[in-house]
């Protein structure tokens, strides 16, 4: 069995002081044994603005951000997923969200780049990141000492195609680091997660942001470590901080075998 460790963050628009809360979860997280950490969508910066975003962003491979994470993990000797960063694209009005993993000797070793961006009108909000933010195009997953993770980001959780694909590539863990909104976490933040782990027979483990941002935004925490049979093993509802859980590859095989619904897939009618 394997601890990993998820934190929940409440950032701001303070590169420099997300970092530096980001590294004390971390080391909270080894200090309790925890081999691999997953970060929430914008750990190192929840923005005012689009223009700050873009001020921000980084070449990938260089970068305060990203030498940051690189050193962390080298000197914790912990596998961290940083779960978002803002990255540089070809296109100057927009940036990618990008998810990247760092292995215990501060490799990047996977890159994702959210796939599916929150375009939405919801009651007394607008969000609409495709203005500022380039889709992904590719599926990802990395080979972690907990196991095989599929890499997604937020919105991806409403797309139950993506985690099916990444099923199918040797997932045997999904993460899916967000800052869902208050009023669709309510609603929707739990059920989906649980429904991913249960039509995948996999864990999920989903750090979140939570509490009031820059700019007016607030967001819902809740974050979550769920078992392939849907069961939630670890949450944290309201406060910055981190939760554990181990993860059980025979328990994972167990499931699996019991209820094989991913070798049930007819790929003659569904491929």
């Amino acid at each position: 069995m394997t601890l990993i460790a998820a934190v929940q963050t409440t950032s701001g628009d303070d590169v420099d002081e997300n970092l530096a809360a980001a590294a004390d979860h971390v080391e909270t997280a080894r200090g309790l044994g925890a081999r691999l950490v997953v970060l929430p969508e914008c750990f190192a910066l929840m923005t005012r603005s689009t223009r700050q975003l873009r001020q921000c962003a980084e070449i990938h491979g260089e970068g305060k951000i990203q030498h940051f994470m690189a050193q962390l993990a080298r000197r914790t000797g912990l596998w961290i997923i940083a779960g978002s960063v803002p990255i540089r694209s070809d296109d100057p009005a927009r940036v990618f969200n990008t998810l990247l993993v760092y292995d215990e000797a501060g490799e990047n070793v996977a890159r994702y780049d959210k796939i599916h961006l929150f375009d939405a009108e919801l009651p007394g909000e607008s969000h609409q990141e495709s203005a500022y933010t380039r889709a992904g195009n590719r599926w990802v997953v990395q080979d972690t000492p907990a196991g095989v993770v599929g890499l997604t980001v937020c919105y991806d959780l409403r797309f139950a195609e993506i985690y099916r694909k990444l099923a199918a590539l040797g997932a045997t863990i999904m993460v899916v680091p967000s800052a869902f909104t208050v009023p669709t976490g309510a609603a929707h933040w739990k059920p989906l997660l649980r429904a991913r782990a249960i039509e995948n027979c996999c864990y999920v483990i989903a750090p979140a942001q939570v509490g009031h941002h820059p700019g007016g935004r607030r967001t819902y925490g809740h974050s979550l470590i769920i078992d392939p049979w849907g069961k939630v093993m670890a949450q944290r509802k309201a406060t910055a901080g981190v939760l554990l859980a181990e993860i059980d590859n025979d328990r994972l095989a167990q499931v699996r075998a019991q209820l094989p619904c991913l070798s049930h897939r007819r790929l003659d009618l569904f491929p």
